[in-house]
């Protein structure tokens, strides 16, 4: 009985706490807004009865915000917002190549070229797995360089000249290449395998190998972007040929490079390709930078360079 007497005036002393602290045990409902300002709906949930949508509880007061897409619909996609969107520039050149002339620009170009025959053994001409691959490397790089440049900001009380934010901008769009990809093609079981010892060992190989060498780092990474330029271009002449067939592009795709509704996988790997030369060339600049003896804070960062 005494037991039942608490809990009931724990529960009473609990509505007057939470009311009296202003914050409110009940769902949060936003007011839906448009594609430009942020306010919001709340998010809806599955539910374990009866398939029904649920709404997600919280007294924090954090809302669940949906934002409005121009058309009127509702933005689906939480991983990336419609202010995240772009239109990828493909007029840049994809043919700009870094001669390799020092030691370490030799050891980084013929590294990038050792690693390319044992794919082309294992993917053959199995270009959907081999994109998905090679985006599960290539969004490690930004990851790492982002995260140690944050680190050596925190402990030096200096700023990044914006590197910080655009090494990680970079692994972001790395990323979300692989989420379009795997709208494509499924990988297997043993290619999943592969995904998880690559990124184990190259995660580590390239921590090391920034803390050593941040121009070495990153010219490894420019010649990684200009192999990835070759493989997607191979990709195209395989869709030309009908080897691959062009199927409509993925709805991630869609809205998040801004492509026509009637936009196809050819569109989709012209935009990734074009992504990879803005990537080759702020990783080849970035370690020009550390080559001339600067640190990169020297330079302002190529923010949103697309």
């Amino acid at each position: 009985m005494s037991y039942r007497l608490s809990g009931v005036f724990l529960g009473h002393l609990g509505k007057h706490v939470l009311t009296a602290s202003g914050v409110q045990p009940r769902l949060i409902v936003g007011v839906p807004f448009s594609f430009r300002r942020a306010s919001g709906v709340s998010s809806p949930n599955p539910s374990d009865e009866g398939g029904k949508p649920k709404q997600i509880e919280s007294y924090w007061g954090v809302s669940q915000t949906k934002p409005i897409k121009e058309d009127g619909t509702v933005w689906k996609w939480n991983s990336f917002r419609p202010w995240e969107t772009y239109q990828s520039d493909l007029s840049i050149d994809l043919k700009k190549h870094h001669v390799p002339t020092t030691f370490l620009d030799k050891v980084a170009f013929w590294t990038v070229k050792s690693l390319r025959y044992p794919t082309d053994i294992f993917f053959q001409r199995r270009y959907g797995c081999r994109a998905m691959m090679l985006e599960t490397v290539a969004a490690v790089p930004g990851m790492v360089g982002g995260m140690l440049l944050h680190l050596r900001s925190l402990r030096r009380f200096e700023q990044s000249g914006g590197w910080i934010k655009a090494l990680l901008e970079e692994a972001e769009n790395e990323r979300m290449h692989l989420m379009t990809f795997m709208e494509v093609a499924k990988p297997k079981w043993y290619e999943r395998a592969l995904v998880i010892a690559v990124q184990g060992v190259f995660f580590n190989a390239y921590f090391v190998g920034y803390l050593i060498s941040p121009k070495f780092a990153h010219r490894v990474v420019g010649y990684l972007e200009e192999e990835a330029i070759h493989s997607y271009t191979e990709f195209l002449k395989e869709i030309d040929k009908g080897t691959i067939p062009n199927v409509p592009a993925p709805s991630i795709a869609v809205d998040y490079w801004r492509l026509p509704k009637t936009a196809t996988l050819k569109d989709v790997v012209m935009v990734v390709r074009a992504d990879e030369a803005h990537h080759r060339d702020v990783n080849h600049f970035a370690s020009d930078i550390h080559y001339q003896g600067h640190d990169l804070k020297k330079a302002p960062a190529p923010i949103g360079y697309h």
